[in-house]
C-alpha cells in the first residue's frame, strides 16, 4: 500500500510540472518523504517486481542505482576478528612479540571477497584490539584463545 501510495504521489508531482525528487527531505507530500522513497527505489531495484520496475522506469523515470551510488556492504563481526587476527600475525612475523603498544596501528591489505578480488589497504588499531582481548580473556570462546595463542597471545 505505502509503495503504491508513494508511487501515485510522485506521479501527480511529475505531472504538476515538478522534476523528480533524489534527496531525503527534498518534497514531502501528504506525509510521505518522496525523495526517500525515490532514493530507497533506486537502491532496492532489484527487490521490486518485474511491474513495478516497469512503472518505475517507464512512467516515473526512476532507473536502478549504480554500482558506485550504492551504500558499502558492513563488515561482519567474524570478518572484523579475521582481519585483526591476520594483522597480529603480521605483527608477530616482523617483530617476534605481541607487545603491542596501545596506541599501535597496523596496516594490512584486505581482500574483498567478491569476484573482481579488488584489494586495499586497512589500519587497524592493532595495540588497543590486543589489550582488549587480554582483558576480556574470561570472556572470549576457546576457539578464539587458541587462535591468539597459536599467533603468540601471552596472556598474562
Amino acid at each position: 500500500m505505502t509503495w503504491q501510495r508513494c508511487f501515485h504521489l510522485v506521479r501527480l508531482h511529475l505531472d504538476d510540472g515538478g522534476t523528480l525528487p533524489t534527496e531525503a527531505g527534498d518534497i514531502v507530500r501528504q506525509g510521505e518523504d518522496l525523495g526517500r522513497w525515490v532514493t530507497s527505489v533506486r537502491l532496492g531495484w532489484d527487490q521490486l517486481t518485474g511491474v513495478q520496475q516497469w512503472m518505475c522506469e517507464h512512467v516515473l523515470g526512476i532507473t536502478p542505482a549504480g554500482e558506485d551510488e550504492k551504500p558499502k556492504p558492513r563488515t561482519s563481526q567474524a570478518d572484523k576478528w579475521a582481519m585483526h587476527l591476520t594483522a597480529a600475525q603480521q605483527f608477530f612475523e616482523r617483530e617476534g612479540h605481541l607487545k603491542v603498544p596501545r596506541k599501535h596501528i597496523e596496516t594490512i591489505v584486505n581482500r574483498n571477497g567478491g569476484k573482481d578480488q579488488e584489494q586495499r589497504d586497512v589500519q587497524l588499531k592493532l595495540g588497543s584490539w590486543i589489550s582488549n582481548q587480554r582483558s576480556r580473556a574470561a570472556t572470549l570462546t576457546p576457539e578464539r584463545i587458541e587462535q591468539l595463542s597459536k599467533v603468540g597471545m601471552r596472556w598474562t
